[in-house]
């Protein structure tokens, strides 16, 4: 009989900051532990959550129950022929790879950070730089260990229980615990990434390059300087490469190829005041990212975390937007909707928003979870500071936009969009709340996302 858990009462929030609730949060030690916490769920309810780096109210439930999984964090098994790994659901991509990468292997896809648990990248279905080679998350996921919300553990994989595979990947948690899975991993010959860079000159010149060539590469991704207008709208930097392999790494670097250490800078200021991040300052840096870029550069050899996570280095870096926080705000549109891309641009340009954070993929195949987010198209994602003037508006704006064009917001990044536009993004919005209901009638597990957009 395991024994109960104490929990503590305390704030959640996102990644982004912007809408703290008080839960009372659980750590479970032991499946065991995790299973008794599912059960003891009152009228509240429950939610996993890992590293709290989803950016809205995605792991938070106000007034009920949220399990920190992190100290589900084991690693059962690692097939070092193969490339397979079974690991707890808490353990993070970055203790995978410093696991995984002395061994010749990677995580097959991962998105901005490396701190996110495998837990949380099944539930959010985590896409990365490689999703119009390799797609998102789960597609890489041969089987997963649920707990669902009648206490009860089953092993889902997509070719025995598709149905519930591809409610739980994109899921966000909702369908239930994830304990552990079984990945398969991406062979690697070094640590080091070799980059092509290039400046374009507009958002025209920018989806040109990419729909040329993007193929030949595994990993591409473009920033875009948001505060650009007229014939500058959509000036870009693309940053495009693949691992390295032996043969191109000098010669000292050849001693030891597979060595993964990553720097860190001290935290980030706790607080900055509020309207550092203005038009001015992102203005600024903005143009100085531009001018300082290359206007072509072929072959740059780049550690492995500057390329994939440069952010990871500057710890609580969410801190620099001050007490108001930020929303992050992605969607996608597919391939013939590039006018619709344009449009919110030269919208968010005209606004005015103060993102130095703003970043364009193309995406291949779209996933076969419910609720996953990538289809074939263009996804644009940005950091925008809270407390920006005319900030709602604007987005609820852009969300009619998109809905209408037949994209869609990403679940995971969201923290406010409204449950009347959620069905036209997401066809299989109605299936998933069947399957829902049918597996935990009495709401065991939920979250304020899921109350919020009532999935």
């Amino acid at each position: 009989m395991p024994v109960p858990l104490a929990p503590a009462t305390a704030p959640v929030t996102g990644w982004g900051r912007t809408a703290p609730t008080v839960a009372r949060l659980l750590r479970p030690g032991t499946y065991e532990e995790a299973v008794a916490a599912v059960r003891a769920a009152d009228a509240r309810g429950t939610i996993a959550r890992g590293l709290g780096r989803a950016y809205g109210d995605a792991a938070q439930n106000a007034g009920g129950a949220v399990l920190d999984m992190t100290a589900l964090d084991r690693i059962h098994e690692i097939d070092a022929v193969g490339g397979v790994i079974t690991c707890d659901a808490g353990v993070s991509l970055h203790r995978l790879m410093e696991v995984l990468l002395p061994l010749g292997w990677f995580v097959p896809v991962t998105p901005g950070t490396r701190y996110v648990t495998v837990g949380g990248a099944i539930g959010a279905d985590i896409h990365g730089k490689n999703h119009h080679v390799s797609g998102s998350f789960s597609r890489h996921v041969r089987a997963l260990e649920l707990l669902t919300g009648d206490g009860e553990t089953r092993v889902v994989t997509p070719q025995d229980d598709p149905e519930l595979f591809w409610a739980t990947a994109g899921g966000m948690g909702l369908t239930g615990v994830v304990l552990a899975a079984t990945i398969q991993l991406q062979s690697v010959g070094t640590t080091l990434m070799t980059v092509d860079t290039e400046r374009a000159a507009d958002l025209d010149d920018l989806m040109a390059r990419m729909t040329a060539t993007d193929h030949r590469y595994r990993y591409s991704v473009a920033w875009i300087d948001l505060l650009a207008r007229g014939a500058r709208t959509g000036r870009a930097v693309l940053t495009r490469g693949d691992h390295a392999p032996l043969e191109a790494l000098p010669p000292r670097a050849r001693r030891d190829p597979l060595a993964f250490r990553p720097r860190r800078l001290p935290a980030a200021p706790r607080l900055l005041p509020d309207g550092l991040l203005g038009r001015t300052t992102v203005g600024l840096f903005n143009e100085l990212w531009y001018r300082t870029a290359p206007r072509e550069r072929r072959g740059q050899l780049q550690r492995l975390a500057a390329f994939f996570h440069p952010l990871d280095g500057l710890p609580e870096w969410n801190r620099i937007y001050g007490r108001a926080g930020f929303v992050q705000y992605q969607f996608v549109v597919g391939h013939g909707q590039e006018e619709t891309l344009r449009a919110v641009v030269e919208r968010l340009a005209a606004h005015g928003c103060p993102s130095f954070l703003a970043v364009l993929k193309r995406f291949g195949d779209g996933d076969p979870g419910w609720l996953s987010f990538p289809m074939p198209g263009w996804t644009l994602a940005l950091d925008i500071p809270a407390g920006l003037p005319g900030l709602a508006p604007l987005l609820d704006e852009l969300d009619q936009q998109v809905a209408a064009a037949g994209g869609r917001v990403y679940l995971a990044k969201d923290s406010r969009l409204r449950p009347d536009v959620l069905a036209a993004m997401y066809p299989r919005l109605d299936d998933f709340r069947s399957l829902r209901a049918r597996l935990d009638p009495r709401g065991a597990i939920t979250s304020d996302l899921a109350r919020r957009l009532a999935l």
